[in-house]
């Protein structure tokens, strides 16, 4: 991986090859974030609709 890594940011130069690996490694703790986020909208959405009637 550390190769790939080095070939990148010799293609492509370091800023870009920094941004590419932390998009690629951040992306699945993104996922997890937008899952909870949709299960918040859930969990509010049904307290609101108890406090409603």
């Amino acid at each position: 991986m550390f190769d790939a890594f080095i070939k990148l940011v010799n293609t492509v130069g370091f800023p870009i090859g920094v941004s590419i690996y932390l998009l690629v490694r951040f992306e699945k703790k993104i996922e997890d974030l937008n899952k909870s986020i949709a299960g918040l909208t859930v969990v509010i959405s049904t307290v609101i609709g108890k406090f409603e009637k």
